[in-house]
């Protein structure tokens, strides 16, 4: 299946969640164009801009036509951009994992692991609800299996390297498939790869490893943006 294509039905149930979620608007934490430009130090028609080109994820209150932002989305533009995160937001983000096999048993006993470690995780038990919860929750860190009907492994690597809201999802892809496999894994963006079955302290310690990298990532951009 096409990315492009793949990415079109995954933008569509992000959107479709926004609408019908029983969590409503200003139960969200959500931005408004005008704090947006003050915490960007930009005139709000720069912001408005910015959604209306696609850069920023916004939506439009039903029936009054306002922008608005998730604080997630906000966070992740800031990222992508290069602009340094304000401390409260950054704050707020807890590590977070989400957790991609299509055996349930697999991805349960994965979040059994990481919960213990003290890692909180969600599952998706196929490549389009990773795409939906990847663009809802924003996780650091996402564990893939690559043999999955439908979406496979490898399409979910490209979606996610190509779409710029969540480009810089670390990828641990966690696979029974052999080591030619695992090197077409990494040849399409993956970070790391680990084969079935494995270590529990050995998917800790990679997964730790990993979160750090993040923070690490976090920090540089922060500083390059004060200079």
């Amino acid at each position: 299946m096409r990315v492009a294509n793949v990415a079109l039905v995954i933008n569509a149930v992000y959107s479709v969640y926004i609408l019908i979620s029983n969590i409503s608007f200003y139960e969200m934490k959500t931005l408004t164009t005008g704090e947006i430009a003050q915490f960007c130090d930009v005139n709000q028609r720069t912001v408005i801009r910015w959604i209306d080109r696609g850069d920023l994820k916004g939506f439009k209150l039903p029936g009054r036509g306002n922008n608005r932002v998730l604080e997630q989305d906000f966070v992740a533009f800031l990222k992508k951009s290069g602009m340094p995160v304000p401390d409260q937001f950054e704050s707020d983000l807890p590590d977070r994992v989400l957790i991609v096999d299509d055996e349930p048993q697999v991805a349960a006993a994965i979040s059994r692991v990481l919960r213990r470690a003290g890692i909180q995780s969600s599952i998706a038990t196929d490549g389009f609800a990773a795409g939906s919860l990847l663009m809802k929750e924003r996780p650091q860190l996402m564990t893939l299996d690559l043999s999955m009907s439908g979406l496979d492994g490898y399409d979910v690597i490209r979606f996610v390297r190509q779409s710029a809201e969540i480009s810089n999802t670390k990828i641990l892809v966690v696979s029974a498939l052999n080591d030619p496999c695992l090197n077409k894994a990494l040849e399409c963006g993956a970070d790391a790869v680990m084969q079935k079955p494995f270590e529990n302290d050995e998917l800790v310690d990679k997964v730790e490893a990993m979160l750090v990298s993040v923070h690490s990532d976090s920090m540089g951009i922060k500083e390059r943006g004060r200079r």
